[in-house]
């Protein structure tokens, strides 16, 4: 009976040095993930900074039927996110393709070679990609088109890619590959590395070869995982690749290709100094953003009999 209770209470002091290891980092995300949501309060008011809410005038949905009432420019908004964010949802299934090429590669230096470059671009800022891209792409003055325009006359004339709206959607499609897929493998090549040994050893005992092992062995086990970021990535949609790779890569000649719902809240919000209307943009699209999710979740559950949460 002794040792029995003394092992209930070392399990209660473990839980409780947890409790207390984990007590830091809720407080963290208390402060800076839920306290803000208190200042959704001023998109139910007509809003003027450093005037206390008690004075200001209270509009109700004002602000968010304000979005709507923008007609056209509206549609195009939300028709660019989905289109952009579809396009990413594409693409998902292109890194588990890449984490399994790399885990094909039987010389270790190389492997680790095109994983280091790989990743590279994912901690480069999107200011750093846009100048480079520039350099390489620009129609006046870039490497490319002074290769194939200049010296190779390969071309009849210098290509305008970052200023082209007929390519702009195919164009930070790529951009966000070009960026992401090295990352995104690394989740990959953990659930790879996650799969029982034994299993690819008793295939090659029955004869199957690599493209078998991959087919029956590899890719079953990397189903959960892509699953989980597909749900995740149908909660995404409204954000698309992010606020920052539109802002940076917009110009006058392809904004009418690249303006999504996060440039247009920031356009207005921010720069037009409308933050009542910029935070009921936020709020809006985060109660979506959790109902895709909820719902793309849901679906999930009924196709595979299993969820994420």
């Amino acid at each position: 009976m002794r040792t029995k209770s003394k092992a209930v209470n070392n399990k209660a002091a473990v839980r409780r040095k947890l409790f207390l290891i984990s007590v830091p980092f809720l407080l963290f995300i208390t402060a800076f993930c839920y306290v803000p949501l208190l200042g959704w309060v001023i998109s139910f008011f007509k809003y003027y900074p450093g005037i206390p809410l008690n004075k200001l005038e209270f509009v109700g949905l004002q602000n968010f039927r304000f979005f709507f009432s923008n007609g056209e420019q509206v549609l195009n908004v939300v028709k660019n996110t989905f289109v952009l964010s579809g396009l990413i949802i594409l693409t998902l299934p292109l890194p588990a393709v890449f984490a399994i090429l790399l885990n094909e590669i039987r010389a270790p230096k190389f492997r680790k070679l095109v994983q280091t470059f790989s990743t590279i671009p994912y901690f480069i800022s999107y200011v750093l990609l846009y100048l480079a891209f520039v350099t390489i792409l620009s129609p006046s003055d870039g490497m490319l088109n002074t290769l194939l325009y200049e010296k190779l006359h390969v071309i009849d004339q210098p290509l305008n890619v970052l200023t082209n709206p007929k390519i702009a959607w195919t164009v930070q499609t790529f951009t966000y590959l070009f960026k992401n897929i090295g990352y995104s493998a690394i989740l990959y090549l953990s659930a790879i590395a996650g799969i029982d040994t034994q299993l690819y050893e008793a295939a090659e005992v029955d004869g199957a070869g690599r493209f078998q092992k991959i087919l029956h062995i590899t890719v079953p086990g990397l189903v959960s995982t892509f699953v989980v970021l597909l749900v995740l990535g149908l909660g995404n949609v409204l954000s698309g690749a992010g606020f920052e790779q539109y802002y940076v890569f917009g110009n006058a000649m392809v904004l009418d290709k690249l303006e999504v719902i996060d440039t247009y809240t920031y356009k207005m919000g921010i720069v037009q100094g409308n933050y009542a209307f910029g935070t009921a943009m936020s709020m809006m699209k985060s109660v979506l953003s959790v109902g895709l999710l909820l719902i793309a979740n849901f679906i999930v559950k009924k196709v595979r009999g299993s969820s994420i949460f």
